[in-house]
């Protein structure tokens, strides 16, 4: 009977951490501000990974209607073969094209993680030091954050940089000033 009871512990304890981890209590690494950064990195990581392998069914399946379109305009079926983010996907067997897709997702979610960790301990940061948080600390946050996923990205230019930089700010600057009225 001991046994049941340790078990029930157990399952209650694992199911108390994982609802801790909606309200942010589920790393301690010591200061607030890497808890914020591991946390916000690992929860916009599973993010990103759901969102990589969606996106691939997705274009699965339409590549799959592309011998029938089954209602699919011609235009669909092509604007969605030219967005289709992992190329090496076909590979010669199963087990290739399995490889690239596990490489390709945990490289999303890699993006997905530092994009997420590099915003929160910018703003938590940027908060800390000039004691308020406005959507001037958004704006830089986003920005640095944009400049960190445009140094990612394959082939960067100094256009793109620029360009994730201002797209960056922008997003988070009307995030910070929405945020009162929704």
């Amino acid at each position: 009977m001991s046994n049941n009871s340790d078990m029930q512990t157990t399952t209650r304890s694992l199911l108390d951490d994982l609802r801790s981890f909606d309200k942010g209590g589920f790393f301690d690494l010591g200061h607030p501000l890497l808890n914020r950064i591991a946390e916000s990195f690992v929860k916009a990581a599973g993010i990103g990974a759901i969102q990589a392998v969606s996106r691939q069914a997705y274009f699965t399946a339409i590549e799959g209607l592309d011998s029938g379109t089954g209602g699919l305009t011609a235009e669909i079926i092509s604007g969605a073969s030219k967005k289709h983010r992992f190329r090496d996907l076909k590979g010669e067997t199963n087990r290739k094209s399995l490889e690239a897709m596990v490489k390709n997702t945990g490289k999303e979610s890699m993006q997905w993680g530092l994009a997420a960790g590099v915003y929160s301990g910018l703003t938590y940061g940027l908060k800390e030091a000039r004691g308020t948080h406005d959507w001037k600390n958004s704006a830089v946050a986003g920005a640095i954050t944009g400049v960190a996923l445009a140094l990612t990205s394959e082939e960067s230019s100094h256009e793109q940089i620029v360009e994730c930089a201002i797209t960056g700010a922008a997003i988070s600057t009307a995030a910070n000033l929405l945020a009162g009225i929704f």
